[in-house]
């Protein structure tokens, strides 16, 4: 897919250290780290930077769905053949 970017996270501390902002009720985190995203345009430029900054990683791959177009009018079309039941009550 022409529009497909790779992303690298990084995981967060070990011991989360995470805690609750009660004033506002936001997560706070005393990990510098934890909120940045790196793009790139393959997967193979992200690794190659990974392993240039001697970071171990691992791979993701995408999961793909394919979706079936559907339309409510499809409910109403006459197909040949036997006609479906429906329940009304």
């Amino acid at each position: 897919n022409a529009n497909l970017k790779w992303r690298l996270d990084f995981d967060g501390l070990e011991k989360g250290d995470r805690w609750s902002n009660p004033l506002m009720g936001w997560q706070s985190t005393s990990d510098a780290m934890a909120p940045v995203r790196l793009d790139f345009a393959s997967k193979e430029d992200a690794v190659h930077f990974a392993e240039k900054q001697g970071w171990g990683h691992f791979i993701q791959e995408p999961n793909f769905r394919q979706i079936k177009p559907k339309s409510y009018k499809n409910n109403f079309v006459y197909r040949a053949g036997k006609l479906p039941f429906v329940h009304t009550k």
